[in-house]
């Protein structure tokens, strides 16, 4: 790959030799899975020397984060090019249908991806696809549509969608049958979103405030909150939160 071997190797030299390694890896992982992915088989395969890897890569670990990138870009140029709507919940959906095709698509990148666990370790493609999940559910959080807090409902879809799909290529190829996924996918957003748009669900408080504020009465005469046993002081403050919130 260098026109001369003994001459310092420039950055484009570099990347090139990147490229061939992680070319050949990809096509030793889609034709034998992550089982065929050995830093002999990938020198070989790439037409170098296994110290090579470790220069370019630093350790196995370093050259499967790179092949997940590698082989991850084309699904996340598509989750990058995503144009927000106006429903952020919908564009969560957008998301997991195309997390969930990807990996149906392409088992053995997704394997390596999710499949090969290495505690305290994760891709750089995965965690760029997780901030890209977050920032789609802080878009949802900011319209008013989380009944959870964002974290919680990253690892509720990121456990969700993952775990289908492993479960899924772990099935003969004829039997993965997708379907059920769309009532999985619904059953979990469901689970942390309110139904109602931001101004729907603040006209619900204020109304259920109003209400409230009406049964317990402005205080003159027999004070039903006095009693129920709070202090007269402890009951006009009530009777203010409440007015506050009914506007």
């Amino acid at each position: 790959m260098r026109s001369d071997p003994g001459s310092p190797e420039t950055g484009v030299e570099r990347r090139d030799q990147q490229e061939a390694i992680l070319k050949a890896a990809a096509e030793l992982l889609a034709e034998h899975g992550p089982a065929g992915i050995s830093t002999r088989a990938v020198a070989t395969a790439a037409g170098v020397q296994t110290p090579a890897l470790y220069r370019l890569f630093g350790d196995k670990d370093g050259l499967l984060d790179a092949l997940g990138s590698y082989v991850f870009e084309s699904y996340l140029a598509e989750k990058r090019g995503l144009e927000p709507s106006e429903d952020a919940i919908e564009d969560i959906r957008r998301g997991w249908n195309i997390h969930v095709e990807f990996g149906l698509r392409n088992p053995a990148f997704y394997a390596l991806m999710y499949g090969n666990l290495r505690p305290g370790r994760r891709p750089a493609a995965a965690q760029e696809n997780g901030e890209i999940l977050r920032r789609l559910l802080e878009r949802a959080r900011e319209q008013g549509r989380l009944r959870v807090p964002v974290e919680t409902a990253a690892r509720a879809i990121e456990a969700s969608t993952t775990g289908a799909v492993l479960l899924l290529l772990a099935q003969p190829e004829d039997e993965r049958d997708p379907t059920p996924l769309t009532g999985l996918r619904d059953t979990v957003i469901d689970s942390i979103v309110s139904t109602e748009p931001a101004a729907d669900v603040r006209t619900g408080i204020a109304d259920r405030a109003l209400a409230l504020l009406a049964a317990v009465g402005d205080g003159r005469g027999a004070d039903p909150l006095v009693d129920a046993g709070f202090r007269a002081t402890e009951a006009a403050l009530l009777r203010d939160w409440l007015s506050v919130l009914s506007r």
